[in-house]
């Protein structure tokens, strides 16, 4: 194949755009003055330039520079000399044919981003040019494959574009003293993004906040598909768009959920239909919300990490007001690899992970990832299951990446492994009591096979991290605030 592409390039290389005057006024530039050397090597590489000539002396120009050695007409002429390809470049005439195509350092960036828009459409050109002779003479095994890599060659052609010089000190101090002199949009809760609907998370995160990558992870059967709808739901009924993918559970089995969210008809009694009479009006009530509400699920199993890129561009495209992207959950979504190279999972979830936050930038919203923790948690000798951010599963790019990481604990959940968890078993009787006194504590009296979970803020990198403890009723997967009671409850639990 890399033959292939190598002889379709050639074979294109004299029609592709380009702009001689434009390299050669850059080069001239760089050559005349130190200011415009720098300035070429900070935005334009060898391969930018569609001249051989102009990329040999560019090379010239690179190697002085790392040297510390001026860099002039006599000593780039030196290096090519050196090189071995003075005679082919021209030599000094045609270094002096450059020189004399300067422009003012005022312009130049104008010719710098000429030149970079002329390789940025050559790229495209090759690579479209490429995919069309594999397209023809290459067996395709799997047409969605191959689009995927289609995309991402695409995205890698168009991935130098212009881009942003440094910025002075002033300039920026001044846009941000505009901004905070603005008065924001606030929340009761004082939150300035989207509010979770939990009173004590936003204290910690004041709100989901535009471009992040918000994590999300447990382990099986904690919660975390639960909390994530619930935060997801409470957004979509104040009228703001909400996308979720579900890679795992269909778009009924999340709409069945949420009419217990609404209803707090037991999830049970959903899943197989037989209500009260009073359960059938609520229910009718709460599928009557749910309808209203903005929210929309892509069910497909096996989706590509392009998939969702692709999907959340038009989604937003058709809801420019798109306020939130759910993904349920990382696990299971995939990066495509070049054919005959399998990436560990590991560089899978890195390259998936930088994707979803390159994506919450792009698209300028939050977007929240739900993923599993290891089997260390169960696998600690302590008595303490508490996740850390170093239970993340499959890679440290999820944690690198993450704007906030939210870790879910449910102190029952671990209450109920016990029986065929062997740690357990090996600690003393007064141990157990004391950690079943402890779930008893906290459940006792509260409705709908309640539990408390801890939501531990382990990273927040905009903000403080801390610990929310809410009630979550797992009879119809609602998460709520305690009540003030219960709150002190559980507070004098945590100061005993």
């Amino acid at each position: 194949m890399a033959a292939t592409r190598k002889k379709a390039t050639l074979d294109v290389a004299q029609d592709l755009p380009h702009n001689l005057q434009a390299e050669q006024a850059v080069l001239g530039s760089a050559l005349l003055s130190k200011d415009a050397l720098f300035n070429v090597f900070s935005f334009l590489a060898e391969e930018d330039f569609y001249d051989p000539r102009h990329q040999l002396i560019y090379r010239a120009m690179y190697n002085l520079n790392g040297k510390h050695s001026d860099v002039d007409t006599l000593t780039v002429t030196e290096e090519l000399i050196n090189l071995k390809v003075n005679e082919q470049v021209g030599g000094s005439l045609y270094l002096k044919t450059c020189c004399d195509a300067m422009v003012a350092f005022s312009a130049l960036q104008f010719y710098i981003n000429i030149v970079i828009d002329q390789a940025v459409l050559r790229r495209l050109l090759i690579e479209a040019r490429d995919i069309d002779a594999e397209y023809r003479t290459n067996q395709i095994d799997n047409v969605q494959d191959f689009i995927d890599q289609i995309e991402a060659r695409m995205k890698d052609a168009t991935s130098k574009k212009r881009i942003s010089d440094f910025q002075r000190a002033d300039s920026i101090s001044m846009r941000v003293a505009q901004d905070i002199n603005t008065p924001k949009d606030q929340g009761e809760d004082g939150t300035i993004g989207l509010s979770t609907g939990y009173p004590k998370l936003n204290k910690f995160t004041q709100g989901l906040q535009k471009g992040n990558m918000i994590v999300i992870a447990a382990r099986p059967s904690v919660g975390k598909t639960a909390f994530a709808l619930n935060i997801a739901y409470k957004i979509a009924r104040t009228n703001v768009p909400v996308g979720i993918f579900s890679l795992e559970m269909s778009s009924d089995s999340l709409i069945k959920r949420l009419i217990g969210v609404e209803s707090r008809v037991n999830l049970s009694n959903v899943n197989i239909g037989k209500f009260s009479d009073f359960e059938k009006v609520r229910v009718a009530s709460a599928i009557k919300k749910i309808a209203a509400a903005p929210l929309y699920i892509d069910e497909s199993s096996g989706l590509k990490i392009m998939d969702i890129i692709a999907k959340s561009r038009k989604l937003q495209a058709n809801h420019p007001d798109l306020g939130l992207i759910v993904i349920d959950y990382l696990g299971l979504v995939s990066a495509p690899s070049p054919k005959g190279n399998v990436d560990s999972r590991n560089e899978e979830v890195r390259k998936i992970s930088s994707a979803i936050k390159g994506l919450a930038k792009e698209l300028k919203i939050p977007i929240i990832v739900i993923s599993q923790l290891s089997r260390k948690v169960e696998d600690r000798r302590t008595e303490n299951k508490r996740p850390l951010l170093s239970d993340l599963r499959d890679s440290g790019a999820i944690e690198q990446d993450a704007d906030i990481v939210m870790l879910l604990y449910r102190g029952d959940y671990y209450e109920s492994q016990a029986p065929t968890n062997k740690k357990y078993k090996d600690l003393s009787g007064e141990e157990k009591f004391q950690r079943a006194e402890e779930v008893r504590k906290q459940t006792t009296g509260l409705p709908g096979g309640a539990s408390i979970v801890e939501v531990n803020v382990a990273k927040n990198r905009n903000g403080e991290t801390g610990t929310a403890k809410l009630v979550f009723y797992k009879n119809f997967g609602v998460f709520e605030t305690p009540s003030e009671d219960l709150e002190k409850e559980l507070e004098s639990m945590d100061t005993d």
